[in-house]
């Protein structure tokens, strides 16, 4: 007895260790062996990286797992695949399951539950499933158009490089800049000025009104005088006028001798420079012309 007490504690230890392996590997998986789950089917066409113990979220919430999966081989039903979910989950009829995988290749089952139904599925019922196009799906979708990009954008990067690479480039960046300060002054001096006139502007509109003010009073002076009668006493002084001339022009009259007859002019001059000559031996010898006598005139 004592030569088998030996075996039987290795063998008790041996089925501890497996229950517990069990009961750990299910565990791990999210499966729970003495669980109060509803039990219900999915129907798939298609399982593409689903496999058990795949949480199943309904609204982003974990209600259940995917425990395991029948093939039908008539090809009737395709795969239905054994889900629990918590007991206090209903599930409306009408409801479909989609197998979603992120990009990561994360896979889980997500519930679209029907709200347009006051109706339950009852434990057992079939739910519709199919598989989403996913993350990784999208991607794949895009690969050819990003490899039909590609040629594009690497002849951008060659153009962009040249572009970048030409030493022209840092003279027109400069003169850009140049020109932006430059505009940045000529937008301050504007400023300026538009300042100045807006303070201006008022007293040029006062001095334009004054203007047009005298414009009018001129305006209607000059439409209150009688134009006939102010060309008519033109026309008379200008007639006087041409009279004048004529009359200087003529030999009539000792004006008109003075200005036309040189012979006269000369006579005259001679005069003038006669009565000069007099006058200056005058102040020379008062004498000779003016004499003086307490006695009275004697007699030469």
């Amino acid at each position: 007895m004592k030569n088998y007490a030996k075996e039987i504690k290795i063998a008790l230890v041996a089925v501890v260790g497996i229950i517990v392996l069990f009961f750990g590997m299910n565990f791990l998986k999210g499966l729970t062996i003495f669980s109060n789950d509803n039990t219900y089917y999915i129907s798939f066409k298609d399982i593409t990286g689903l496999s058990g113990s795949n949480p199943i979220y309904a609204n982003g919430f974990k209600i259940g797992v995917v425990k395991d999966f029948t093939y039908d081989y008539s090809g009737k039903n395709g795969i239905m695949a054994r889900i629990g979910i918590d007991k206090r989950m209903s599930i409306p009829q009408g409801s479909t399951a989609e197998i979603v995988s992120d990009v990561l290749g994360n896979v889980q089952v997500n519930l679209k539950l029907n709200r347009n139904t006051t109706q339950m599925l009852r434990p057992g019922d079939v739910i519709p499933g199919d598989v989403s196009a996913g993350m990784v799906s999208k991607v794949a979708q895009m690969v050819p158009a990003i490899e039909a990009m590609l040629p594009k954008l690497d002849s951008i990067l060659i153009n962009l490089n040249v572009l970048l690479t030409n030493p022209d480039i840092p003279q027109s960046l400069h003169n850009v800049r140049n020109i932006t300060g430059n505009l940045t002054t000529t937008t301050q001096q504007l400023n300026v000025l538009m300042s100045s006139l807006n303070s201006q502007v008022p007293g040029l509109i006062r001095k334009a009104n004054g203007v047009l003010n005298n414009t009018n009073t001129l305006t209607a002076n000059l439409a209150a005088v009688d134009i006939n009668e102010t060309m008519n006493q033109v026309n008379q002084t200008l007639a006087g006028i041409q009279a004048l001339t004529d009359r200087l022009n003529s030999n009539d009259g000792s004006l008109g001798l003075l200005m036309n007859d040189p012979s006269l002019y000369n006579n005259l001059n001679s005069v003038m420079r006669n009565a000069d000559s007099l006058v200056v031996n005058l102040r020379q010898h008062p004498k000779r012309y003016i004499h003086f006598s307490l006695f009275g005139r004697k007699d030469k």
